[in-house]
């Protein structure tokens, strides 16, 4: 694949070095195209050494080879990594001052921004409404990390790490379809625990791993994704907000809320169903039997259901070991849902592992049916079915 890295002048420009090793590493070719400011950081020869490619900054290098031209309409995808306050704004007011700025006009391939700036440059007003405006041109924005920024400051704006971002782009570069650019969705994923006290707790065997496989297609196809995780065993995926919670009440709150407004819901955390009435703050001492009396949690799936607005689509999981399809078909006209997952989780199999199997049904029936399948193959189909129930985004 022909890939465009821009690389904008910011402290994580070092960075971009291992990201550009890594793509080349799994057999791209790439081209870097930085900014004048990114060259104050990282020198055009580190640049030329691992890309093997001339760099050039300005529209007036090579003039007859017209690069602004020949290199945004060869890409098959254009990365900005990092991209600062300065290059967001340039690029979302259709600037064209420098060759990267004028590749971005001409690139009609997907086109990634990684930004990288001080948290009050992130969350200025000036800067959301120039991510916005991306967005809804149909460029992907990914969300930055939390964390140490240059000096002894801490906050959102931190550029993901490398191999987080090459991860994200390698899904980019093999996504079927691009049909979620300009959707928001909402992933929720991971098991709930509920204290019994401050050691013990209710929970179950769920990885997390599907959510996370459904988060991370959904952003590869284009779409403004929010996750919202509980426990979970896998690496969050890069450039995706996310919101941890801990209980079934945290996630029914965070969920409920976060559905307002989104395009899909797609619900593959795996909510405890009881909790104790009433945790004990210090630990609980062996002393024979314990009885423990427990309620019933909120029910997310129908609370989401309840309030789904017109043209929204709701996707809900059913985890069964026997009479699935039965279990499932009641589910979903339960749930108010138009889509359910069933999952087969008998004897535990699929709990953490790399594979699973599914079969999703919608009003009319069975939708789609995968045995023993990657779990990022059954996240691009459950996307495929929530693109279709979707339709074109300007039919609605």
């Amino acid at each position: 694949m022909n890939i465009v890295l821009g690389v904008s002048g910011g402290i994580a420009a070092y960075k971009a070095c291992i990201l550009l090793r890594l793509l080349k590493e799994s057999g791209h070719d790439v081209t870097v195209i930085p900014t004048a400011a990114a060259l104050e950081f990282v020198g055009e020869a580190t640049w030329e050494a691992l890309s093997g490619h001339r760099v050039a900054s300005g529209v007036f290098s090579d003039v007859a080879e017209v690069k602004h031209v020949r290199l945004g309409r060869g890409a098959d995808l254009v990365a900005v990594v990092p991209a600062t306050a300065d290059l967001l704004a340039r690029a979302a007011h259709g600037r064209a001052d420098d060759l990267l700025t004028s590749t971005l006009l001409t690139a009609t391939c997907p086109v990634v921004f990684a930004p990288a700036m001080h948290t009050e440059m992130w969350e200025h007003a000036a800067t959301r409404a120039n991510v916005a405006t991306l967005r809804e041109r149909g460029a992907h924005v990914v969300e930055p990390d939390s964390g140490r920024l240059t000096g002894a400051d801490t906050g959102p704006g931190r550029l993901p790490e490398p191999e987080s971002l090459f991860a994200l782009l390698k899904g980019f570069l093999t996504s079927p379809a691009r049909d979620l650019v300009g959707r928001k969705v909402l992933v929720t994923a991971g098991g709930t625990r509920e204290p019994i006290d401050p050691v013990r707790f209710i929970g179950n065997h769920s990885s997390g791993r599907q959510g996370i496989a459904i988060a991370a297609a959904a952003a590869a196809r284009g779409a403004e994704v929010r996750l919202i995780a509980a426990h979970i065993d896998a690496p969050l995926p890069a450039g995706i907000a996310v919101e941890r919670v801990g209980t079934t009440g945290e996630l029914y709150e965070a969920t409920v809320k976060a559905a307002v407004g989104a395009d899909a819901a797609v619900l593959a955390a795996a909510p405890a169903d009881f909790t104790p009435k009433t945790a004990s703050d210090r630990k609980l001492k062996r002393k024979g039997d314990i009885d423990l009396a427990l309620t019933s949690t909120p029910d997310i799936s129908a609370a989401v259901g309840r309030a789904k607005a017109p043209g929204q689509v709701l996707v809900v999981f059913a985890a069964e070991t026997h009479d699935g399809p039965e279990h499932a078909r009641a589910k979903r006209e339960a749930k108010g849902a138009d889509l359910v997952v069933l999952n087969d989780v008998s004897g535990g199999a699929v709990f953490g592992a790399a594979e699973n199997s599914v079969t999703i049904f919608d009003e009319r029936g069975e939708v789609d049916a995968l045995v023993d399948a990657s779990k990022e193959s059954v996240a691009d189909a459950i996307w495929d079915a929530v693109s279709a129930a979707l339709g074109p985004r300007d039919s609605r």
